[in-house]
């Protein structure tokens, strides 16, 4: 019998991740912030989280740490109550998480669901690049972008106004945190997908 998660998305298992970093540039600026979501799906098909991880990142050396970008995060990059590992650490420890879920719901390849996914896709790939790690679950560049989905379903493309229109609760003094951006975009993601189903959308032609 094929699982119900891996037929939803052609065999795709959706791992919902935000990520803070210390400036917009893949390239050049560092993840200090990794957070990721591993969805379930039950008996009738609805979405719902099964497990979290999260991760305080390190800055790589020489990142480049841009001050308007820590003062927006708030975050002190080299503060040690951080307890932050470096990014080869995170990475793996993430991946290999995500590659059991993903053999779990029998689904054959992984996909990023994030808000704005493209920026969250970038650093990752650029993080993958300069540790040179084998074995990543994720396409390279199919992504979820919970941004379209909410303009095409809610009409907004904002997360805090998306998840307004979705009766979702979106504390902006808690925003900016990796963990708490990702359980918030993974219940708009879990919303609107669920959503779909219940007016009918899924499964096709019922």
């Amino acid at each position: 019998m094929e699982n119900l998660l891996a037929a939803r998305f052609r065999g795709y298992y959706p791992v919902i991740i935000d990520i803070e970093t210390s400036g917009l540039n893949s390239q050049t600026d560092a993840i200090l912030e990794i957070a990721a979501i591993l969805p379930t799906m039950d008996e009738q098909g609805y979405l719902l989280s099964a497990e979290t991880v999260h991760f305080h990142v390190a800055p790589f050396e020489g990142a480049n740490l841009d001050p308007k970008a820590l003062e927006f995060t708030g975050i002190d990059p080299f503060n040690p109550l951080r307890g932050a590992v470096d990014e080869r650490e995170a990475l793996t420890e993430i991946f290999k998480l995500v590659r059991k879920h993903q053999k779990n719901n029998q689904c054959n390849r992984s996909i990023i669901v994030a808000h704005n996914a493209a920026f969250d896709q970038g650093f990752i790939n650029q993080a993958v690049l300069r540790c040179n790690l084998k074995r990543v679950p994720f396409h390279p560049f199919a992504s979820f972008d919970t941004a379209s989905m909410a303009g095409l379903t809610l009409g907004q493309t904002v997360l805090a106004k998306a998840c307004r229109q979705a009766n979702i609760t979106y504390n902006n003094d808690e925003a900016h945190s990796a963990l708490y951006d990702t359980q918030v975009t993974a219940e708009l993601f879990f919303y609107m997908i669920n959503k779909w189903k219940a007016l009918g959308g899924w499964p096709l032609g019922e």
